[in-house]
């Protein structure tokens, strides 16, 4: 296989050169060096080189150019090749005005010209983007194809699955030439898709999330039965319980059901985290956590659902839905939370078929010049509406408030007031959805005068309430009305502690009513719910965990 792709682009042919002279002496060895002197040739190489089933590492691009900036280029190039780092060249006089435009394409470095020397400057920045992607997916991973429908809805989770696991992909509709022959040579017809073909020439058809994992290398099984720490649910609280505990020389597992990440993981742009003025994706974000908590030493598993959780003596043994098991001295729960599901007549039928919940990025490009509808006044509604109207021809937010102000943070309802193509709907819900073979329409009700209109929509994203994924702990921990684990303080009323509770002390902050059973981030009862206090939380549990077995 041809060896991934450093690219630079600048207009300058001077400058040029010496770009990929610098990055040739370094890494020529390992990596293929590509220079361009415009945008639109720079995108042409990216093309060629996807349709050859190549890899790109880094992509190096000047601010200022005449007819494409790096900026612009930079955007365009995400499409292609997602996974590849993103520096930006810059002159002293355009740092500010990089930074500002860093929002539109997670750059991951920018550098400052001249960058000489180059073994201070310019080498130790490459080496850790390259550090960093040869640990992503992409770096293994040669290119795996998808066959299936348009409007299909176990395509688009094969599609979610991937996109959300940061594993690139190809997709192909079944009536594409190209997509009917790998059906025929994989000896299925249009009705078994979605097929999954790896470039080693293995199929899945309709696979299983596990069987996909297991397709694209993720791990799986449990390389061990007895852990220090168990950490249930990979979100910020779960990836920053993993961290913390790997780091900390407690042997670490983290078990997560679908992706890391969480619902921040889906969040295209997060700007009020703590040490990113810019903004920082959830994608981004989450691919960081877990490589450092694979540096660390901690295990992670895949497409496992934790089904029960029980004491075992000193141990506490968690298990798995396909019966296994693992035990550990502790276990951190950081399950999170899922979106609500809309009830309205129609929209069942059309869950993956026009009407997602979350922002299920892997679809904005399909958007294009149409419009959008969300529902949702909070956060993740907001950060997804500035998403989509990068791609939509509109975006329109529905809201039942008569504005955003009780539940959006300021930065995102000035962002939203800026951008034209996104109009509020306030006293604004959906009570019915119909379409054919996808949603084409929707039925919107004026919440203050019940009048109702229809509209044509292709595209509906709900994100709306928080329900806990606590049914499998129901007899097994103590939780709120509302299914939220109660923890610490919380658990003792009238100085007596939670019935069962075995020890002479009061369970501590984060502890559930189960000894060394501890809740993080948004699953656990009273929490605030943001990104930041869930991975402080996590990393809590871990200081908690050290205090729990000492006294073991």
């Amino acid at each position: 296989m041809a060896n991934p792709v450093i690219l630079s682009l600048d207009d300058d042919p001077a400058v040029s050169r010496a770009v990929a002279r610098d990055i040739r002496r370094r890494y020529g060895d390992r990596f293929r060096v590509v220079r361009a002197g415009s945008g639109p040739e720079a995108l042409a190489a990216l093309r060629e080189i996807k349709l050859r089933g190549e890899q790109v590492a880094v992509l190096l691009a000047d601010y200022r150019m005449p007819e494409m900036t790096g900026i612009e280029f930079l955007e365009a190039a995400m499409d292609l090749f997602p996974a590849a780092r993103r520096v930006l060249l810059t002159a002293y006089a355009d740092t500010g005005a990089a930074i500002d435009a860093i929002n539109l394409v997670d750059l991951d470095h920018y550098l400052l010209k001249p960058w000489h020397p180059p073994e201070e400057k310019l080498y130790p920045v490459v080496d850790a983007l390259l550090e960093a992607w040869s640990s992503s997916p992409e770096s293994t991973a040669t290119e795996l194809r998808v066959v299936g429908h348009r409007w299909s809805a176990p395509s688009f989770a094969v599609r979610d699955f991937l996109a959300r696991n940061l594993v690139p992909y190809r997709w192909l509709l079944a009536d594409d030439p190209e997509g009917g022959r790998l059906l025929a040579a994989a000896g299925a017809s249009a009705d078994d898709v979605p097929l999954v073909v790896a470039a080693d020439g293995r199929t899945l058809v309709a696979p299983s999330e596990a069987e996909l994992a297991g397709l694209v290398g993720m791990s799986v099984a449990p390389a061990a039965d007895f852990y220090d720490l168990v950490v249930v649910g990979g979100g910020p609280a779960g990836l920053g319980a993993a961290v913390y505990g790997a780091s900390e020389g407690l042997r670490t597992v983290l078990v997560e059901r679908l992706a890391t990440g969480g619902q921040a993981g889906q969040s295209s742009r997060i700007e009020n985290y703590l040490g990113f003025p810019d903004g920082v994706s959830g994608a981004q974000l989450t691919d960081r956590a877990r490589r450092q908590a694979l540096k660390f030493g901690a295990e992670l598993l895949s497409t496992r659902e934790v089904v029960g959780l029980a004491e075992a003596g000193s141990a506490r043994l968690v298990r798995f839905g396909d019966g296994g098991t693992i035990a550990a001295h502790a276990v951190v729960l950081a399950t999170g939370v899922s979106y609500r599901m809309l009830d309205a007549p129609g929209l069942t039928e059309f869950t993956g078929r026009g009407v997602f919940y979350g922002s299920a990025a892997t679809e904005a490009p399909s958007c294009v010049g149409e419009d959008v509808y969300i529902v949702g006044g909070a956060n993740s509604a907001g950060q997804a509406a500035v998403h989509f109207s990068r791609y939509a021809a509109r975006v329109h937010v529905l809201i039942r408030g008569a504005d955003l102000t009780a539940s959006m943070s300021r930065y995102l309802i000035d962002q939203l007031d800026g951008i034209d193509q996104v109009t509020v709907h306030p006293h604004t819900e959906v009570v019915a959805a119909a379409g054919d073979e996808h949603l084409q329409r929707l039925t919107l009700r004026d919440t203050r005068t019940g009048e109702r209109r229809e509209v044509d929509a292709s595209w509906l994203f709900v994100f709306i309430g928080a329900e806990p994924r606590t049914g499998w702990l129901d007899g097994v921990l103590v939780r709120d009305e509302r299914g939220f684990v109660t923890t610490g303080p919380d658990l003792v009323a009238g100085g007596q502690r939670p019935p069962g509770w075995s020890l002479p002390r009061d369970p501590y902050h984060l502890e559930s009513s189960m000894p060394g059973v501890f809740a993080a981030g948004d699953v656990r009862a009273a929490s605030v719910k943001r990104v930041a206090s869930a991975v402080g939380e996590g990393a809590m549990a871990v200081s908690l965990v050290h205090r729990y077995l000492e006294t073991q």
